[in-house]
């Protein structure tokens, strides 16, 4: 039986549609706009997560300057403004305008990985559009089950999934990992997973990130281990060139190792090195104010002094 929700989370949820279905009133061009300002605001406003985001770009760029930094924090919030815009328009994008919006980089890689039959393992990261990936793919008829963590409020919950989903994809509740991914697999579906968040001591492995031991889940790894499914890195970059997103799918070669945990740790340090290898390339476009080092090894002391 579900509990009660209470009055919080149901102005909380009116406070999200407040938002969101405005924005997909106005055409997408304004909505855009809008978003750039409320994202300017959100960087003055919300100074933990900007300490938060200067902190990380210190330990990861030692030797930008505190502008360089600054300037690459601002840039973030500006996407995450372009990324509410454009999650508030999924309702609105389908086969004949999502190119004005995303493009295929490296789509063969995808092809390739798809035609051996045994489903694809889709792993992606906090990075750019990381909401648009499994959307405009499943538009361009290739629809994704991707994993996702439940949100406290259940009707955001509810309501965010049911605009993720809008072109056949599935969400997959973290909890039931292991089980709905196999399953998946055995059907010959693609799987999305981010896999560059903190994990607690005991659910990941620490491998290096910017110079730094992250713990990072090993559940990637070991799911793709006990399948042997083709592995692809798929990020959804911000081409400011080109005015649009491009969709851009890289092949993941799989690490083997005569001892399976030591395989389980040298493909998930390589599936962080790889998200690494585009943060370096794109810095405004993965998610700094996340607490990425946050949990330690036994014995280190804590490196956020908040």
């Amino acid at each position: 039986m579900r509990p009660r929700l209470t009055l919080g989370q149901r102005l909380q949820y009116w406070a999200v549609i407040a938002v969101l279905k405005p924005l997909g009133w106005l055409p997408h061009k304004l909505a855009r706009g809008v978003c750039a300002v409320l994202a300017a605001l959100s960087y003055w406003c919300w100074p933990r997560l900007r300490r938060v985001g200067l902190f990380n770009l210190r330990l990861a760029f030692p030797e930008w300057s505190e502008r360089q930094r600054r300037r690459v924090i601002f840039g973030l919030f500006q996407n995450f403004g372009r990324m509410l815009a454009d999650f508030a328009h999924f309702p609105h994008w389908n086969r004949e305008n999502i190119e004005s919006l995303i493009i295929y980089d490296g789509f063969e890689n995808y092809a390739r990985a798809q035609s051996q039959g045994r489903g694809v393992f889709f792993l992606t990261a906090h990075f750019g559009n990381w909401e648009l990936g499994s959307f405009a793919h499943g538009i361009h008829g290739y629809p994704c089950q991707f994993v996702v963590r439940e949100l406290d409020n259940p009707l955001i919950d509810q309501l965010i999934n049911r605009y993720r989903c809008l072109s056949g994809g599935k969400a997959i509740d973290k909890s039931e990992f292991a089980r709905e991914v196999l399953r998946a697999f055995s059907q010959g579906h693609a799987v999305g997973v981010l896999t560059d968040q903190n994990m607690s001591l005991g659910e990941g492995v620490f491998v290096d990130f910017f110079g730094r031991p992250a713990c990072t889940t090993t559940g990637p790894a070991r799911v793709a281990r006990k399948t042997g499914v083709p592995i692809v890195l798929g990020l959804v970059i911000w081409d400011a060139k080109l005015g649009k997103y491009r969709l851009r799918f890289d092949p993941v070669e799989w690490i083997k190792r005569d001892d399976p945990e030591e395989e389980i740790l040298a493909n998930t340090a390589n599936f962080t090195r790889l998200i690494e290898q585009y943060a370096r390339r794109y810095p405004d476009q993965w998610l700094w104010v996340h607490r990425r080092w946050k949990t330690r090894p036994p014995g280190e002391s804590p490196l956020y002094p908040f």
